[in-house]
């Protein structure tokens, strides 16, 4: 028996360049499109005649984008949705993926460039419009956005069985690589409210007396909630970078908790939802 089938287009990279005069606004998304519908027969029976082809979709993006300078990931998803969602009548429910890559200008002898750029930020802005025939779900989002604090962070009084080697401490580094998506309210003002949640999330990353990622990250999502009325709940991913103390002993030498080997894998991988109650 056939179910939850759905088909679209991944990976559709798009770079807009709006030139104004010598000053240039450059906007980098990556772009997914989901169709989920009555496309049973394609499956079932090779019948295509419902079918819109995924090449399409691609050209779709790039049009859509060709209509004006791009605004929020947001807005620019919600367009997409309706555009195919008013011509594909067998399409019950689309959802449009937007990773946008961040750009910022270079700074030439304490003066902004006009035309040229640098990436140096590890974070992606991402949105997630989720429409179907009834209501519209927007959902906002960052990605990969690496953290490190060198202090106020611990791990102890956790359990202890025969394999357990960990050390307590309660001077630790505490690093990640955070992803975090979160879901708005009706009429949001999505560029507005998405840096005030970066904003946020940062603020209370730095400040707050970390027991575990765990205590950190409730303590993060409630600053959001507390801080964001536009955010209705938030879901944030830490994976653990754990930077291990090196053992100098050997050499002939004391570690004073400043040299460590910052590791890529295992990883503990800490996940929670914060909502309003």
């Amino acid at each position: 028996m056939l179910a939850d089938t759905a088909y679209g287009k991944s990976g559709i990279r798009l770079v807009q360049v709006t030139r104004q005069g010598d000053r240039h606004v450059l906007r980098d998304l990556s772009v997914a499109v989901r169709f989920e519908g009555d496309y049973d027969e394609s499956y079932v029976a090779g019948d295509n005649s419902d079918v819109l082809p995924t090449d399409t979709m691609k050209n779709t993006v790039y049009a859509h984008a060709a209509h004006a300078p791009l605004d929020e990931p947001e807005s620019f998803g919600l367009g997409l949705a309706e555009h195919f969602l008013d011509r594909n009548p067998k399409l019950q429910r689309v959802t449009i993926d937007v990773s946008e890559h961040l750009w910022a200008r270079i700074d030439v002898d304490g003066q902004e460039h006009g035309h040229a750029f640098v990436r140096e930020r590890s974070d992606d802005r991402t949105a997630q419009v989720r429409v179907d025939r009834r209501e519209a779900q927007v959902r906002a989002g960052i990605a990969g956005l690496v953290i490190l604090k060198s202090a106020q962070s611990a791990f102890s009084n956790y359990v202890h069985d025969e394999f357990t080697t960990l050390p307590e401490t309660r001077d630790r580094i505490l690093a990640t690589s955070m992803t975090a998506t979160w879901r708005y309210d009706a009429g949001a003002p999505y560029g507005a409210a998405w840096q005030a949640v970066r904003r946020t999330l940062l603020r209370s990353f730095a400040g707050h007396d970390s027991e575990s990622v765990q205590h950190t990250l409730h303590a993060m999502g409630r600053a959001v909630l507390d801080e964001v009325p536009d955010v209705a709940d938030i879901h944030i991913v830490m994976p653990n970078r754990h930077h291990l103390p090196v053992d100098l002993t050997r050499f002939g030498l004391e570690n004073r908790n400043e040299i460590f080997v910052a590791t890529e894998t295992p990883f503990g991988l800490i996940q929670a939802t914060v909502r309003r109650s």
